[in-house]
């Protein structure tokens, strides 16, 4: 694997479609996107779960195969898997969609499967979830993928820190974290401190760039006003050297959330978001 792997996350593909919306599936189908993606260069993908549904009923697993491998889309991302701490009616709905996931993720090959913490901010305990955490990663580790939990300034898990200390204290070598710096941006994380998380709880890395000032709140601004990389205020550089400090060396994710994004056909938003990400990454070419 190389540093030039990028992966299109899901909502970096998914034109007029955004977390927070009752209905959040791509008007775009899985060919459109998968296409447009391995045209532009990623050697990866996202899918969302409400995506993964459509395109499964479109072309069944053997036909996302085809399509990612047709397309030079290697690694794969599934997401997102919530409530997975729970109890009652809202475990039950989060256990169906994991089924899934594990399912989807032993038939594709997934590089990973993304889960959530409670954007809720509810009291919680940490012993609990340590445990909850270390079987849902050994499930994902029983079909071959690793667990990532992406870590939200707004949420129970606001920051690396936190996220940290919740895999290390399940203890799975299949957990881990998903780094998306967009995050630890806004919760104000020194960039240094990226390169003294063990490269064994790196699951995932996702590149984007925003505005200095957070315009509404932070979920707002993490959907609506996301910038391409390069065209922000983020310190890419030494975040990126901070990682490959780590050992890391990708597939790098590409995480564009914006009105302007969405609003591009599919195939200029690849490109632009793929070409973007490798400046950052190899300000030299």
């Amino acid at each position: 694997m190389t540093a030039e792997d990028l992966l299109a996350t899901c909502w970096t593909t998914a034109g007029d479609a955004a977390p927070g919306r009752d209905d959040q599936r791509s008007p775009l189908t899985l060919r459109e996107r998968a296409e447009a993606a391995g045209a532009a260069g990623f050697t990866g993908f996202g899918l969302l779960y409400a995506d993964l549904v459509e395109a499964e009923r479109a072309y069944g697993l053997a036909g996302i195969r085809s399509l990612l491998e047709d397309n030079g889309l290697v690694h794969l991302e599934l997401e997102l898997l919530v409530d997975w701490w729970t109890d009652g009616p809202r475990r039950a709905a989060s256990d169906a969609v994991r089924r899934d996931l594990l399912r989807t993720a032993e038939a594709l090959g997934a590089h990973h499967i993304k889960i959530g913490p409670d954007v809720e901010d509810r009291p919680w305990e940490p012993d609990a979830w340590a445990e909850e955490f270390a079987a849902l990663a050994a499930q994902a580790d029983g079909v071959g993928a690793r667990l990532g939990i992406e870590f939200l300034p707004w949420s129970n898990l606001k920051t690396v820190y936190d996220g940290l200390r919740l895999v290390e204290a399940a203890g799975h070598p299949a957990g881990g974290l998903i780094i998306d710096v967009w995050h630890t941006e806004r919760a104000y994380t020194p960039p240094a401190d990226l390169a003294g998380v063990p490269r064994s709880r790196i699951v995932g890395v996702e590149l984007n760039d925003a505005d200095r000032q957070v315009v509404g709140t932070l979920f707002e601004d993490t959907v609506r006003r996301r910038r391409l990389c390069g065209e922000g205020s983020f310190a890419l550089p030494d975040i990126i050297a901070a990682l490959r400090a780590t050992g890391w060396s990708g597939p790098w994710g590409v995480e564009i959330l914006s009105d302007t994004h969405r609003a591009l056909p599919v195939r200029q938003a690849a490109d632009v978001a793929y070409r973007t990400a490798l400046e950052v990454l190899h300000p030299a070419r």
